[in-house]
């Protein structure tokens, strides 16, 4: 008896009207959703995922300042105006004393608090000035969530109001306000433009895959449906508390939905074509080709969604939350894929394959060949192809030498943001630690306001190595118990060596606490450089333990399909390398060639977990082609065999899925932009080495032990099925079909496999 899934199958796929009823629920379904649900872009949290776990130092430290200080719960916006010429000091002045006037008057925006300049607060001149007293600070802080829209326009009307009273002087306006607007706005100016790209660009591909113009179509349409209900049940979960979805995962699930989605539709369609071949009954042949990919695309859509939710055990919530949202959307494009993609095939008929016709498209579903050449390539020489194409992963890999991260967000702009030119003011005018200044916590038992250790720890501060100066007057919080402190790097506060300086820095002042006899001080840091710092360690933490956990999923999915202790070790070992060549060559491109200043802090995490959930893909495909094969082939045939039948749609669904990400590239955001780079070129990698060259060639140096501790039993030659016979897969009984109809006979073009290849 089949599995239920294939009966199930086979009934909806037996005629044009029940595919017709499969399509017409589908839509069904999308429409209902996308009217019960939000807007995606509504219940977005782009906040959390650039932050550290919350039990971090620095979010319990950011936490004290927030509850202890009033007016800490509001975003500052930072103004930098810097005078010109001669009278540049006089110059500044009076712009700062125009902008203070202007955001204190009725005039200012409803959600701007309060003004901190010279003219409000002179007694903070020395932190507000320059040394050559030519630029000059204002701190305007904003109340609301800088998510919001309302927030987004009141930074615009400061930005405004500013640029009109700034006179002769330059003005910008940055700050974490005025960073997380641009961050929106750089983000939203992309969307639209990937979007279309990536439709435009599946489509050509399409078209010269299928040269079909209704066939090319069918992806395209399966993808749109599963996007929205992807997207709006993500909405109606980000909406009640249950997944985080932020901008960066919604524009990556776009990518990756096009990837897989036609990726799956390839594969199906193309073993409809050689369905065709030996059986023109198109129900008939559609339910062949469902079966004889169900396995391999369950496989592969199940080690994509197990990899995802491997992220749930992440601390970060950069990468934690990355996971569920994009697991759903591959859940649902694999279900539309071996539903949606089939039935409207169906339901188009032979139109389907205008303008070249039936036989043609089934023609071309029995191999290439090119991949017969390679095939005999690889079968002549395993071992020099196998060596041949490892010594270049190695020396892809040797980029690496040059690695390292970047944490500062402003650089990973690839557009012209205010917030980055005005912190590139404050670097040249103030000195680098001042576009983002610590703040150290000192909490005790006792009230230290009539002791003398708060100002023995503050000068103590300003001695500490790697401090450019200290705040003048530390700030109490309510009961005297905290202490605050500002403190100033001497350091670019984003850099690797002011991330490392966090921890000692934090060491010194517990020891100075100690020392002024502070009983049990409790030291933290708050600040962009301890939350930077507390985000490389639980990155570091979150992807040890996630390379293990995928590389752990990949092998038992594998063990699992191939019945096979061996391969899952050789194909998960040509991953990694796959993996290190890729990582490799992005450093170097990104690095060298681009000259940006490191790779952003997420990227190497996201590129192993993709690389190795859709890499694996590939090998899935020829191996399950492999392991039917050896059903009438020994196995240096089979896997000839395999690589011949799986070469040209495995080749069109990577160089489609490698294409979709490499749309990525057109985003303004470095992270979006190296990890589009590092996917499109890790699949091409993939693609075009490793499973057409490599995999075979250490399939045939393992010969009859390549799927160890199974063994090919001696080939079968197939039986030639007389006239009218079907296919053994759809024979339920005599005379019925599975849904209880009579079955329509009609004569075949070739025969089947056996059914015994392993003892």
């Amino acid at each position: 008896m089949q599995p239920m899934y294939f009966r199930m199958v086979r009934c909806l796929l037996g005629s044009r009207r029940r595919a017709a009823f499969v399509v017409a629920f589908w839509v069904l379904i999308a429409g209902l959703l996308a009217g019960a649900a939000p807007a995606l872009e509504s219940v977005e949290d782009n906040a959390s995922a650039n932050l550290p776990p919350a039990a971090s130092d620095s979010m319990k430290a950011r936490d004290l300042v927030r509850s202890e200080l009033p007016g800490q719960d509001a975003t500052p916006a930072v103004i930098v105006v810097r005078g010109e010429g001669a009278g540049a000091a006089a110059s500044a002045g009076n712009a700062v004393a125009r902008i203070t006037s202007a955001l204190s008057g009725t005039a200012r925006p409803a959600q701007v608090t309060s003004v901190i300049s010279t003219v409000t607060t002179p007694d903070a001149a020395a932190e507000l000035v320059s040394r050559d007293r030519g630029s000059q600070l204002v701190i305007v802080p904003i109340t609301g969530s800088p998510s919001d829209e309302s927030f987004q326009h009141a930074v615009d009307q400061v930005r405004s109001l500013a640029s009109d009273r700034a006179g002769p002087t330059e003005v910008a306006v940055t700050g974490p306000a005025g960073i997380a607007t641009d961050t929106v706005k750089v983000f939203s100016g992309g969307d639209k433009v990937m979007l279309l790209a990536t439709v435009l660009l599946v489509l050509v591909i399409l078209l010269a895959i299928y040269r079909s113009p209704l066939m090319a179509l069918v992806p395209l349409l399966a993808v749109g449906v599963a996007m929205r209900v992807s997207e709006t049940t993500g909405a109606l979960l980000a909406d009640a508390g249950i997944i985080t979805v932020s901008s960066q995962t919604a524009s990556i699930m776009t990518v990756l939905l096009f990837g897989v989605g036609t990726d799956y539709a390839l594969i199906i369609t193309a073993r409809y074509r050689e369905a065709l071949f030996d059986d023109p009954n198109r129900p008939r042949a559609m339910q062949t080709a469902v079966q004889r990919t169900a396995e391999s695309v369950l496989a592969s859509a199940s080690t994509i969604v197990l990899a995802m939710f491997a992220l749930l055990v992440a601390v970060s919530p950069a990468l934690r939350g990355f996971g569920p949202y994009l697991a759903l959307g591959v859940a649902v494009m694999a279900l539309v894929a071996f539903t949606f993609v089939p039935a409207l095939i169906l339901l188009l008929g032979g139109s389907v394959f205008w303008p070249g016709g039936v036989d043609k498209a089934a023609e071309r579903g029995r191999g290439a060949g090119v991949w017969h050449r390679i095939a005999a390539l690889v079968a002549r020489a395993p071992v020099r192809v196998a060596s041949a194409v490892v010594a270049l992963l190695v020396v892809m890999g040797a980029g690496l030498l040059g690695y390292h991260e970047s944490f500062n967000t402003l650089s990973g702009f690839r557009a012209a943001t205010e917030s980055e030119r005005g912190q590139r003011l404050i670097q040249e005018e103030f000195g680098p630690g001042e576009i983002a200044p610590s703040t150290v916590v000192v909490r005790s038992r006792d009230d230290l306001r009539s002791t003398p250790a708060a100002a023995a720890i503050g000068a103590a501060l300003g001695e500490a190595d790697g401090v450019s100066r200290v705040g003048e007057r530390p700030r109490f919080g309510e009961g005297g118990r905290t202490v605050f402190y500002e403190v100033v790097l001497d350091l670019d506060p984003y850099s690797s060596t002011a991330l490392d300086a966090i921890a000692p820095l934090k060491e010194a002042t517990r020891a100075v606490a100690d020392a002024a006899g502070v009983e049990d001080p409790t030291v933290l840091i708050a600040g962009e450089t301890a939350q930077n710092a507390d985000i490389r360690s639980a990155l570091d933490r979150d992807t040890a333990i996630i390379v293990l956990l995928v590389l752990a999923v990949v092998t038992a999915v594998l063990v699992l399909l191939l019945r096979s202790l061996l391969a899952p070790l050789y194909l998960v070992a040509t991953l990694v390398l796959s993996f290190l060549a890729t990582l490799g060559a992005t450093t170097f491109f990104a690095l060298t060639v681009l000259g940006d200043e490191g790779i952003g802090n997420r990227v190497t995490a996201y590129i192993f977990v993709f690389l190795v959930a859709l890499g694996i893909d590939y090998n899935i495909f020829i191996m399950s082609r492999f392991k039917q094969e050896l059903r009438t082939l020994p196995p240096a045939k089979a896997i000839s065999a395999a690589l011949t039948r799986t070469g040209g749609v495995v080749s069109s669904a990577g160089l489609i899925l490698a294409a979709t990400f490499a749309v990525l590239m057109t985003q303004p955001i470095r992270e979006l932009f190296q990890f589009g780079f590092a996917m499109a070129f890790g699949i091409l990698l993939d693609t075009f080495l490793v499973r057409p060259l490599l995999v075979p060639a250490l399939v045939h140096l393992f010969g009859d032990h390549a799927l160890w501790p199974a063994r090919p039993t001696h080939p079968r030659t197939p039986p030639t099925p007389a006239a009218g016979d079907q296919p053994a897969a759809l024979q339920e009984g005599p005379g019925t079909s599975t849904c209880g109809t009579p079955r329509i006979g009609s004569p075949q073009r070739g025969g089947g496999h056996g059914s015994s290849w392993l003892r």
